[in-house]
């Protein structure tokens, strides 16, 4: 697998981190049950998280041992290969649970 650029990875997964994060703003659990459209979004969000972690080296993730490196990497394989199966309570979790302190972590990494 190619590395990529650690700074460039750790700021696209701020990015999309963020945008998973304001799409649900204002929204609760009712909403992603019954709008597809932001299910999905928010889906391919938190994969593209995902992805960009796999995309650092072990030596890359090595340095900075305050992400969750595995359950990020985790999270996305379940999204991406168990899209058939995707418990909608895990997902609301982990952009409203996870996401917030991911993104204060990489803010701060990326000063």
């Amino acid at each position: 697998m190619t590395q990529h650029d650690a700074r460039v990875c750790l700021q696209q997964m701020l990015d999309h981190a963020q945008e998973a994060l304001d799409l649900l703003a204002g929204k609760d659990k009712n909403n992603l049950a019954s709008d597809r459209v932001l299910e999905l979004a928010l889906v391919r969000l938190v994969e593209i998280v995902g992805e960009a972690a796999t995309r650092l080296s072990p030596e890359d993730q090595a340095r900075y041992p305050s992400i969750p490196w595995r359950e990020i990497i985790g999270m996305r394989n379940r999204l991406a290969h168990g899209y058939d199966a995707i418990d909608p309570n895990v997902l609301w979790d982990t952009i409203r649970i996870d996401l917030p302190p991911l993104i204060d972590e990489l803010k701060r990494l990326l000063e």
